[in-house]
């Protein structure tokens, strides 16, 4: 298969469905990824991202759906793409046994037939990754930010055309995460494929060239995340301290104004509204002191939180 063009799909997947236990948890889900962009899956847990990541890498198949690899079917053609697909979970799953450059190597022999270049590429990995002076040593006495990159080298040592990152920098210090951060924008450049799942909502949008925001397993945004807020929120969020203001009047105006409750965090009430929105607020509320400021992915998962709370057996 001939590279493709920035921008050309690399990844097509119509009405995708799972389910477990007579329970949906993917419902009818179609996603689009192109060659050298980032797409960001988002949503509460429990709204079906790392099942969606797993069918789309080929760990779980789907009850019904498609998903083409440059227009190849996945089920009909594994063995034949699996080259394409990199892989880096959520959980370690490093070998502690063997130090980093075995890591590499041990997982560079898995493919068959065997890599080109194979000894080139793993050599050249610890340097890419900042790794090398840490080649003989054992992942454990690496810092978690190290071993994260680590795993990012690991899943990209066939040189995939597609990588599946499921919440790449959950647990890292600010620094660690600003280093992965830079790590898939140079993987992005080289133009590879990523699809990311994250919950640190200014990661989703420094890395994420278009989102889909996932709620019960269904798509219910999708866009940049401009497009998403300004769809789903509106322009603004009206923040208010619960002291002073009657929770029961507000909840009454936000209900009949906008069709959803003010959500409260800690001794804030916050309230997305469309501008006309706000103007109805501002006169309605007159007698009460309030800040506005743009909306965020923060405020969207608070608005699905409130729309599409879990059930207590998905959460289990």
């Amino acid at each position: 298969m001939a590279d493709l063009a920035y921008g050309a799909k690399i990844l097509i997947a119509r009405g995708l469905v799972k389910s477990y236990n007579g329970k949906r948890v993917v419902d009818g889900l179609d996603l689009d990824l192109g060659a050298g962009s980032v797409l960001g899956l988002l949503g509460p847990n429990g709204a079906g991202k790392t099942t969606t990541l797993r069918m789309l890498y080929g760990f779980n198949e789907p009850d019904a759906g498609e998903i083409r690899y440059d227009g190849k079917l996945l089920r009909d053609n594994r063995d034949e793409l699996k080259g394409w697909i990199g892989v880096c979970t959520q959980h370690d799953t490093l070998d502690h046994d063997f130090t980093v450059e075995q890591n590499l190597r041990i997982y560079a022999s898995y493919f068959r037939p065997p890599l080109p270049a194979e000894n080139r590429r793993v050599a050249a990995l610890p340097d890419t990754f900042g790794l090398a002076e840490f080649a003989k040593q054992p992942p454990r006495e690496l810092s978690g930010g190290y071993q994260r990159r680590l795993m990012i080298a690991r899943s990209i040592v066939q040189k995939p055309r597609v990588l599946f990152m499921d919440e790449p920098t959950t647990g890292l210090d600010p620094a660690a995460r600003v280093d992965v951060w830079r790590l898939v924008s140079a993987l992005r450049a080289d133009g590879m494929a990523i699809v990311l799942t994250t919950h640190y909502m200014d990661e989703a949008e420094r890395l994420s060239d278009a989102i889909t925001v996932l709620a019960r397993g269904k798509a219910v945004a999708r866009g940049t995340p401009r497009e998403i807020l300004g769809e789903v929120l509106g322009e603004h969020v009206a923040v208010l301290d619960v002291a002073d203001v009657d929770a029961s009047a507000l909840q009454m105006w936000a209900k009949a104004r906008t069709g959803n409750p003010p959500a409260r965090v800690l001794d804030e009430w916050q309230i997305p509204l469309t501008a006309n929105q706000l103007a109805a607020f501002s006169e309605a509320f007159s007698h009460c002191r309030f800040t506005v400021r743009q909306p965020t992915l923060d405020d969207l998962f608070l608005r699905l939180a409130i729309e599409s709370p879990r059930d207590p057996e998905e959460a289990r």
